[in-house]
């Protein structure tokens, strides 16, 4: 049975995975040719840091030991083109919301409510990007 703990561990394991993606993305972006990208990654590598500072902190006050980040990580298959960084951010967020997900239907309380407006962050993100909504982002298995 998965605990809160665990679920905020898996959590913050795809926070550090999102921050590794995004730094590559940033630097395959132009802020000169491409401002509009260029400031949604920014905002995007903004978001996840404090996020995974949030369940860094949160999981120190539970007593337990924050999973630390992975030496390197997978990076997409995609060109480094506008297009080909926009579908990796997609892709990043859409693996942001399943986690989300995970954390919702193990947790309660605050974490609940913190992890139901990451999803819908997320989710948000995800289609600012160019992703096509979901019915029920993070429950891909559940449309």
């Amino acid at each position: 049975m998965t605990t809160p703990v665990d679920a905020l561990q898996t959590a913050l394991a795809g926070e550090h995975a999102a921050l590794y993606v995004y730094g590559v993305l940033g630097a395959r972006t132009s802020q000169s040719a491409t401002p509009l990208l260029f400031e949604r990654i920014s905002e995007a590598y903004v978001a996840h840091r404090a996020w995974r500072d949030l369940l860094t902190n949160r999981l120190v006050d539970e007593g337990a030991e924050p999973t630390p980040a992975a030496p390197t990580y997978e990076l997409p298959d995609t060109p480094p083109t506008p297009a080909g960084v926009g579908l990796a951010a997609a892709g990043i967020e859409s693996r942001c919301a399943d986690t989300y997900a995970y954390v919702v239907a193990n947790t309660s309380g605050a974490d609940r409510s913190w992890a139901i407006g990451a999803l819908t962050r997320a989710a948000t993100r995800m289609v600012g990007f160019g992703a096509a909504p979901q019915p029920l982002p993070g429950g891909p298995d559940l449309a």
